[in-house]
């Protein structure tokens, strides 16, 4: 089943249901300022819904900040192999940020910096993600 994704007339985002689509507040300002400070960014997603995930990051306008957009079921392991694999930055070059557990004890094990993001992604997440990424440069 596909969900589709509108703009109702108030500018929101809503599902098939009537019910509007909610990001974290700070999040299209984090991409905005990432984006014009040269960073690379990559979405890498398990979900089953393919074609409704791609609509969402084109219906928030945040699809221009992707250089690289994994999204299908799947190990994040896997995603972050092909996304290393077309971009060329290796894991030790890489920050990653997820919710789970699972996602970031997996690619702890192959050298990317992860940070687990308990409540949404935020400025000060993103500024501690960074601070730790340098730590590991100066080892």
């Amino acid at each position: 089943c596909v969900i589709l994704y509108l703009v109702d007339t108030r500018s929101e985002v809503v599902d098939s249901r009537g019910e509007i689509i909610r990001y974290y507040p700070e999040v299209p300002e984090v991409l905005k300022k990432l984006a014009n400070d040269g960073f690379i960014l990559a979405v890498a997603s398990r979900t089953s819904e393919i074609k409704g995930a791609n609509q969402l990051l084109k219906l928030f306008d945040w699809d221009q900040y992707f250089k690289y957009k994994e999204i299908y079921p799947g190990s994040k392991v896997t995603h972050f192999n092909k996304i290393k694999k077309d971009s060329g930055v290796s894991f030790k070059d890489m920050i990653f940020f997820d919710d789970e557990q699972r996602n970031i004890r997996d690619l702890t094990q192959h050298g990317v910096v992860s940070i687990l993001v308990k409540n949404g992604v935020s400025f000060k997440v993103i500024e501690e993600g960074l601070l730790q990424f340098r730590k590991g440069l100066k080892r």
